[in-house]
């Protein structure tokens, strides 16, 4: 079986191709085309050689729903209509009342995906325990719908406690397909059926907007593989970290947002999985900007709520500067430096580096592409760091160009060139080590006990000087880091999550009424992988409950076993390690019911080999600048050349097509039996 991975990122589009049978590992890049993605996803086709008619499964991972909501030109959310009850018009706007930035006098909310002129109600309430408290007002939804046909193709339904009792969402979105055929409707019971009625809303709208965006473009990439012969599977990437189809992406387009940088997490796992690595920190540097997730237990860390479109600070996402999302996403803090990263001046006369990038076109002056800012890539080139080639020759270097950018910013700093380009490097890695932080210290992890992977085209040039700042105990390179991300891909299982409102004490509760609600779910659950073509043997099904002390909030995930006084018990000792404290005798309530259901694919026999230690011979040196040493005469190895026990002892930099590592002075690499990369402090 052929099987390909294909990651669109802010500069490149990344392809990793495996054939089962023969082994064969082929993997490359291309310049995305931001306006037309599609372009750039099918010229790496093409460039790979391979017949598509002989390709079995297309695995894509895209910052398209992203892209929406940061207001990307050419790429514009449809107009909506959100009925809702009466009284709660304005639920979008008020939302949680958080203010992101609280001694900012002059801080905006986002604005309201929906304006409040297309945000009409109808009387009609349902209680909490899924009473009906008035009727709906049937005559109010079917005027809605003849008023705003002709105007919009999409309505969204959102009423109070839907989760509990769906009968009003049901008939109104059965009387507007009837006035408006055609017509897009989306009903939140269906998208998030759980309390919060704020955050069920923005789920429901960010859904219902994505949609058409969704369906258009994967039809449009669907079309292009069929005119090119593909008559295989085309699976979609989830936030989450697993993959579906094209149908359930279209259906829950806000579970697809953040898909690349999930795939990067998941291949940090599988491989931290196949090394024995407990803890790990996944860094992603790539041309735009730089991610940091955490594994732990061989698994990445999620978390059950999002804010898409929102500001990131230092790479802390900024609660109620976005539009809440409730589906499960890998825990990604992402900042703002990458290698096109462009190194300014400010009003104070401060160097400065970020937010503002270079992207793909033009790029950094470097690629000769009409840049003329100086970019996190221009710094290495001058230091000396970067071959003359990037992406398998297909972006020659110009250092003549970058030492010009660089050099008009160190005469605005009154710096050599080379202090500037060192300076770059120190702060964009300043701001980096900020998300390695956040995912491991601010979490409540010890970094010292983490195995750093880095990848990225630019992730290995940095990764030794982060985890020295941070004090990680190793750096991990792995195979093909250029293009990690992709190859995550390939790694991936099918992942579908389910949830019903439950909203009981436990000790009014049953086993027997947990069970059904469980069964309902695997049902549906099997259902769907049945029809993605997944066999009843690679299914398994994870059960998790939602719980909180009556009176609170938030709710913790207790892994459910069969035993509701087990998971009590372990929900208690759960909130005692988080909060410092537990109410042993205080009621406990079941909000959710969650069913996560994986369908296990067969992963790609990747190169293994027994190490034998030896130093191998460099192909070339030549001078590379490092702080503490300055300029220094560097042996100069290539990837491809290095066999499983080779031995290298810093400064040393190891080059191949996707990526460049770097190993300073004082430091230690050695290829391991996975052809990893594994650098130490001396």
């Amino acid at each position: 079986m052929r099987r390909v991975g294909i990651d669109i990122g802010g500069t490149f589009t990344d392809l990793v191709a495996f054939d089962d049978e023969t082994g064969e590992l082929k993997s490359l890049k291309v310049l995305t085309t931001p306006r037309e993605p599609w372009k750039g996803f099918m010229e790496a086709l093409r460039q790979l050689g391979w017949e598509l008619d002989s390709v079995e499964v297309v695995i894509h991972a895209s910052t398209l729903g992203t892209n929406l909501f940061l207001g990307q030109v050419g790429l514009e959310p449809p107009p909506a209509v959100l009925i809702t009850n009466k009284g709660f018009r304005d639920i979008l706007e008020i939302g949680r009342q958080n203010r992101p930035e609280l001694y900012n006098l002059f801080f905006q909310r986002p604005r309201p995906l929906i304006p409040r002129s297309r945000r009409l109600t109808v009387a009609g309430r349902i209680g909490p325990r899924g009473e009906e408290l008035e009727p709906l007002d049937e005559d109010a939804v079917r005027r809605i719908a003849r008023e705003w046909c002709s105007r919009t193709k999409v309505f969204v339904v959102a009423f109070l406690h839907s989760y509990a009792n769906p009968s009003h969402e049901k008939h109104a979105k059965q009387i507007i397909e009837e006035e408006c055929p055609g017509a897009l409707v989306v009903a939140s019971h269906e998208v998030d059926p759980q309390p919060k009625e704020y955050e069920r809303t923005s789920t429901t709208v960010v859904n219902a907007l994505l949609k058409p965006v969704l369906s258009s473009y994967l039809s449009r990439v669907a079309g292009e593989l069929r005119s090119a012969g593909f008559k295989g599977r085309l699976l979609v990437m989830q936030s989450s970290g697993g993959v579906a189809g094209v149908e359930q992406a279209v259906e829950r387009p806000a579970a697809f947002i953040e898909s690349g940088p999930a795939a990067g997490a998941v291949a940090v796992a599988y491989f931290s999985r196949l090394m024995g690595i407990e803890y790990a920190i996944g860094f992603d540097m790539g041309g735009t900007t730089a991610k940091a997730s955490s594994i732990v237990g061989g698994e990445p860390l999620v978390v059950p709520e999002y804010e898409v479109g929102g500001r990131v600070h230092m790479g802390r996402l900024l609660r109620g500067s976005g539009y809440p999302v409730r589906y499960p996403y890998i825990d990604i803090a992402e900042v703002s430096a990458g290698g096109g990263t462009i190194a300014w001046v400010d009003a104070g006369g401060a160097l400065r580096v970020g937010p503002m990038s270079a992207g793909a076109d033009p790029g950094p002056a470097c690629y000769g592409r009409g840049g003329r800012e100086p970019t996190v890539t221009d710094a290495q080139l001058v230091l000396g760091r970067l071959p003359e080639e990037l992406a398998g020759g297909r972006i020659r270097l110009r250092r003549d160009l970058a030492e010009e950018a660089i050099g008009r910013l160190a005469d605005r700093l009154g710096m050599e060139t080379v202090e500037a380009a060192a300076s770059i490097i120190r702060i964009a890695n300043t701001v980096m080590s900020r998300a390695l932080r956040l995912v491991t210290i601010e979490r409540g992890y010890d970094p010292r006990f983490f195995a750093l992977y880095a990848y990225g085209g630019a992730g290995p040039l940095h990764a030794v000087e982060l985890a020295d700042e941070l004090g990680a105990k190793e750096v991990v390179i792995p195979p093909l880091p250029g293009v990690f991300s992709a190859l995550g891909l390939l790694v991936t299982d099918y992942r579908h999550d389910f949830h019903m409102a439950v909203m009981r004490r436990t000790d009014k509760l049953a086993e027997e009424e947990l069970e059904k609600v469980f069964a309902e779910m695997a049902e549906k659950a099997l259902a769907m992988l049945r029809g993605e073509g997944v066999p009843e043997d690679r299914v398994q099904l994870v059960r998790r409950l939602d719980m909180r002390y009556q009176g609170q909030a938030y709710e913790l995930s207790i892994p459910y076993r069969g035993s509701l006084r087990e998971a009590v018990e372990e929900f208690h000792q759960m909130h005692r390690e988080r909060y410092g404290f537990s109410l042993p005798d205080a009621p406990v309530v079941v909000v959710n019911a969650r069913l996560t259901a994986y369908g296990i694919v067969a992963k790609p026999r990747l190169p293994r080999a027994e190490p034998k230690p030896y130093r191998p011979e460099p192909a070339g040196r030549r001078r590379v600048y490092f702080d503490e040493a300055g300029w220094t005469e560097t042996p100069i190895y290539r990837r491809a050349g290095l066999r499983p026990g080779a031995e290298i002892e810093g400064p040393a930099v190891i080059e191949s097509d996707d990526s460049t590592v770097l190993v300073p002075p004082g430091h230690y690499a050695r290829v391991d039996e996975f052809y990893t990369i594994r650098i130490e402090r001396l």
